[in-house]
């Protein structure tokens, strides 16, 4: 077993008590959150402090929790490190071009640090959408910055490898470079959307069709059609970089997933992303959010703001409702606007405040201050509850006795992402197994000698339909299993599943 130590305890605690201090200092810098006290020259450096002790807390978890939730954070890493060495990565249509590209620097600098740099994204990103809220005159605009950090699923994804904060931060920015009437710098940004995640193809139309009956600027049909042109450009760049490495014209259709065309078997309800509303604006945010929504509706200069938030939203609903593109719903799938949704829960939040002026300066403050705590409670369980993320804490041990028991080895094969990334191979197998029993079982009958593998009980018999005993049956000696009781961080629910004690089996084999 391990975190069962004392000293790890009281490590933690430690940590989760300097996180509160952190946090409940900005809270208390300046005057108050729910009056209207502020002086101009003050927003900026209550942003400024909000995005300090947001950085700080965000160190602390890359610290306390080396993984993610999914594999896919591990696998993009994987593929921006590699890409170098293998081109075809650059421009691979699940990874996603523009996001690799980026990613492939830091990555060079290992997991922790691809991780540290998506922390400097979101802070990029909170940033600009505190400078689009002084933009659209929004009151107390530093406050969009913890609105967009305390949204659990957004707070999930800050310290992990994944291609939503950084389609937020290029939406915000070309948000930004519209409302401010450079349209045509907008415009590019806005078509490079899609080398970062395929929502970038919706919101395309929706900005070409706002420009198309935009009514402002007084602009002739001629100089609309060929503005929204050019939102095509970064598909364009796509297509033709994908032909100079490959010479194959439809590289991207014969790239395609095959899981993006399977279907799901978690089809749900059309109301789906609605009944997943707390994990996207968090719980104690949500009246808020409701709130903002009616606010947002009345502001004409925010209309293609909101109207961004309600294609990204339509648009999961439908797919998970239909089960296309193989969607299994993750609340995740919504962070690409999530600054926008932290601007509609801050213009619900000064319409609120009104409402609550009878009350006392103090009473506010501490009200605010109060469902800001909660809020940061609540995505630290959100977090800390993902049995995944521990995963790691076992892996990590395994490798360390192979170090020390070990033997020459020629290649790996992994059923997780963190383990190649903790013996440091390359990604190898990741496109080499996939969803067929019978093509795996070759695969790993035919692998040559020195060949080490290193597979779980739970996502490798899931994906791949392979476990323990299919090894030994292909003639793989067993160096050692062992089982994992792994807990959070800080919480640890009586209950299986979400939030309670991860068993996880681990196995390390090994063919002469």
């Amino acid at each position: 077993m391990i975190q069962t130590e004392k000293n790890v305890t009281i490590v933690n605690r430690i940590l989760f008590c300097f996180v509160f201090f952190r946090l409940f200092r900005c809270l208390s810098f300046g005057s108050s959150l729910m009056t209207h006290s502020f002086k101009p020259g003050a927003e900026t450096r209550r942003a400024l402090v909000w995005l300090f002790s947001i950085a700080v807390i965000g160190i602390v978890l890359i610290l306390l929790y080396p993984d993610a939730d999914q594999q896919d954070s591990g696998n993009h890493y994987l593929l921006a490190r590699e890409a170098w060495r293998n081109p075809h990565y650059f421009i691979d249509v699940w990874a996603r071009p523009l996001f690799t590209l980026i990613y492939s620097f830091p990555s060079q600098l290992g997991y922790p640090g691809a991780k540290l740099f998506t922390l400097l994204i979101c802070l990029a990103t909170g940033w600009q959408a505190f400078r689009l809220a002084q933009l659209l005159k929004i009151e107390q605009p530093d406050l969009v910055v913890p609105f967009l950090f305390l949204q659990p699923s957004f707070f999930l994804l800050c310290t992990a490898v994944f291609t939503e904060p950084l389609f937020a931060l290029f939406l915000t920015i070309a948000l930004r470079l519209q409302l401010t009437g450079r349209v045509l710098t907008g415009i590019f940004v806005a078509s490079s959307l899609i080398l970062i995640r395929p929502e970038g193809f919706f919101i395309g139309i929706l900005w070409g069709l706002w420009i198309l009956f935009d009514r402002s600027g007084g602009r002739g049909w001629v100089e609309k059609v060929y503005q929204a042109a050019l939102l095509s450009t970064g598909m364009v760049v796509w297509w033709l970089v994908s032909y100079l490495i490959t010479r194959d014209p439809l590289w991207i259709a014969h790239n395609w997933p095959a899981e993006w065309d399977s279907g799901t078997t978690k089809a749900g309800p059309i109301y789906w992303y609605i009944i997943q509303l707390p994990l996207i604006t968090g719980p104690f945010l949500l009246p808020q959010f409701i709130a903002g929504i009616f606010q947002s509706i009345r502001r004409r200069d925010f209309r293609l703001p909101l109207l961004s938030f309600v294609s990204i939203f339509v648009l999961h609903s439908v797919l998970y409702a239909r089960g296309w593109l193989g969607s299994p719903g993750y609340a995740r799938y919504i962070v690409p606007v999530a600054p926008v949704i932290a601007l509609i829960s801050l213009m619900g939040w000064n319409y609120l405040a009104e409402k609550l002026s009878l009350l006392s300066a103090s009473a506010r403050r501490v009200s605010g201050a109060s469902m800001i705590g909660l809020s940061f409670l609540v995505c630290l369980v959100y977090i800390d509850g993902w049995q995944y993320t521990r995963d790691a804490l076992g892996i990590e041990e395994m490798k360390s006795w192979f170090d020390k028991n070990g033997m020459p080895v020629a290649q790996i094969i992994c059923s997780q992402a963190y383990m190649r990334i903790a013996f440091d191979q390359e990604l190898g197998g990741y496109y080499l197994f996939k969803d067929d029993r019978e093509r795996n079982l070759e695969l790993i009958r035919q692998s040559s000698g020195k060949t080490l593998v290193f597979w779980d009980d739970d996502v490798g018999p899931k994906w791949f339909g392979i476990d323990e005993r299919d090894f030994e049956s292909a003639g793989f000696r067993r160096l050692k299993s062992q089982t994992f009781s792994l807990k959070g961080n800080f919480f640890t629910l009586p209950r299986k599943g979400y939030g309670g004690m991860r068993n996880l089996r681990l196995h390390l084999f090994y063919k002469e």
